[in-house]
């Protein structure tokens, strides 16, 4: 069956067959915060009308996988019906629901590759930290870890490879970086990218009623804190690592 294109600047919008039993519904070829916001926009829109038959919906960065059963329902009535959603959304707010701030230190203690990383963008790490401090952030996707959250985009100079070789451990509430993106650890583990910042932030909070603490669409902005203020931080959990949300509509 071949794509199902929808009418719109780029010619990237489409609904495309996935599968036996799912619908791939595709805003763009590549990432923007554009795109992304309108694949989260869409899922939550497909959720809240409780189509006949679907049996899951799924985000991605610029897509939405929404399966189905087909005992209960077909791919040409779905399609039609996603169809008709799509057009409800044109002018959809796809702004963030809510802001985030959350204190990162940045300094030797606590960002051990803030510098090479500051150089690959061509910065230096005062202007690297000045440049994160001073942007808001989308929660493009929640992945890799439970309630790790992918935060973009930086500019254009921010794409940076990931390394050649595994650290070994980056900390819980680590803020590190590759290719344009930011990333708040949700546990101990290895990475390939670089750990820019240390926050006392858990995005993870399995003894929660709400166990993810960012919802994809969130917007972050990270605010720089000393290394003392930090270990203050660490040292009080309850303080959520003095993260503040506000609720924007």
């Amino acid at each position: 069956m071949p794509d199902i294109a929808i009418n719109d600047s780029t010619g990237d919008l489409a609904i495309c067959p996935l599968g036996l039993d799912g619908v791939l519904v595709r805003f763009s070829r590549a990432l923007s915060p554009q795109a992304n916001g309108a694949a989260h926009a869409f899922c939550d829109a497909v959720i809240a009308a409780g189509l006949p038959g679907v049996t899951e919906v799924a985000p991605s960065l610029t897509s939405v996988r929404v399966g189905f059963d087909p005992a209960k329902t077909d791919r040409h009535n779905l399609t039609h019906a996603l169809r008709d959603l799509l057009a409800l959304l044109r002018d959809a707010d796809t702004s963030p629901r809510r802001l985030w701030r959350i204190p990162v230190a940045f300094g030797p203690d606590h960002a051990p590759q803030l510098a090479e990383a500051a150089k690959l963008a061509g910065l230096t790490p005062d202007l690297a930290v000045a440049q994160i401090t001073a942007l808001q952030l989308r929660v493009l996707a929640i992945g890799f870890a439970p309630g790790q959250p992918y935060l973009g985009m930086m500019p254009p100079h921010w794409d940076i490879p990931r390394q050649s070789e595994l650290t070994p451990k980056v900390p819980r509430g680590a803020l590190v970086t590759a290719v344009r993106q930011l990333i708040i650890f949700a546990a101990d583990t290895p990475t390939g990218w670089r750990q820019i910042g240390q926050s006392a932030f858990s995005v993870w909070r399995p003894d929660s009623d709400r166990p993810f603490a960012l919802d994809p669409g969130d917007a972050v902005q990270f605010v720089a804190v000393s290394d003392d203020t930090l270990r203050d931080l660490q040292a009080n959990p309850d303080s959520n690592g003095g993260a503040t949300c506000e609720v924007l509509r």
